[in-house]
């Protein structure tokens, strides 16, 4: 179970404040679940869970950079629902019936593969919603009514991680809740993390995002900053730590291509760049 105040910053969306982030998203008790052990090799989880999407986790101190990326953007983050889990030798697979975007509506499969093997690990990760639902909410946008997959490659040996993976998602057309046109997405992104002596370590993190259709065709249901809008962005979170004391910051740069005026950054949502820093502190425990 987790509990408590929190934020969820993430690259290319308005910051939310606390308040906001726990009564529009999850609560505050985003995450609990109950775990059942069958088997050796088997687990079974119920309550809230977090997805199986993706290589970045919903909390900042889940990851290796501060701010969620963009990307993660395009995921869920904690679905209700059930998930079995079961290895076997150098395989694990996982299964989730749930409501997707945190939509109350069970409507969705999720299913993830992996394979490890010394300091390689190959994971595919897909998820659908097997029906189509109007219903949306700040937790449960346009996004909900999609199928998206990823295949996510990690090397981890000694002071170097390093996490290349490409993502594809898909929202198609359905006029009965108003998507007269679909869209779908496709992003790259890398990873990279080196641990250096005395307790400093330097993650760096590299996106590319882009989606089809053209902002002259505004039926196209709109993903990102307008349909055919594309967006890269570069993230280095130099990190120290002392025993469990951590202090990390964020340095980042975000820009877009292929806008639509109105729905990128700044007041007038017409600013195609958007540089941030970013602190954090605490301890672990």
């Amino acid at each position: 179970m987790e509990a408590g105040a929190y934020n969820i910053p993430a690259l290319g969306t308005p910051f939310l404040s606390t308040e906001k982030a726990m009564t529009d998203l999850y609560g505050p008790v985003p995450e609990a679940f109950l775990k059942l052990v069958p088997g050796k090799n088997t687990s079974i989880l119920m309550g809230a869970l977090p997805t199986l999407m993706g290589a970045e986790y919903t909390f900042t101190f889940e990851n290796m950079n501060i701010e969620r990326g963009l990307l993660w953007n395009q995921e869920n983050a904690i679905n209700r629902g059930i998930q079995v889990n079961q290895s076997l030798g150098k395989f694990t697979a996982s299964l989730s019936w749930n409501d997707g975007f945190y939509s109350n509506r069970y409507s969705w499969l999720s299913g993830s593969l992996t394979y490890a093997n010394g300091p390689h690990s190959l994971a595919f990760v897909g998820m659908g919603n097997l029906g189509q639902t109007a219903f949306q909410t700040l937790a449960t946008p346009v996004q909900n009514n999609s199928s998206m997959y990823a295949v996510i490659y990690t090397y981890t040996k000694g002071a170097w991680i390093i996490q290349p993976y490409y993502q594809y998602s898909s929202v198609p057309a359905n006029g009965k809740i108003g998507i007269v046109k679909g869209n779908t997405t496709q992003a790259g992104a890398i990873l990279v993390s080196y641990s250096f002596k005395h307790g400093f370590s330097l993650p760096v993190r590299w996106e590319y995002i882009a989606s089809t259709g053209s902002a002259n065709d505004p039926a196209v249901v709109n993903l990102m900053y307008g349909p055919g809008s594309k967006g890269t962005s570069i993230t280095m979170t130099p990190t120290f730590q002392y025993g469990d004391f951590f202090v990390r910051g964020d340095l980042s740069y975000t820009h877009l291509s292929d806008i639509t005026p109105g729905l990128a950054f700044g007041q007038g949502g017409n600013l195609k760049s958007q540089s941030r820093a970013v602190a954090e502190f605490g301890f672990i425990f």
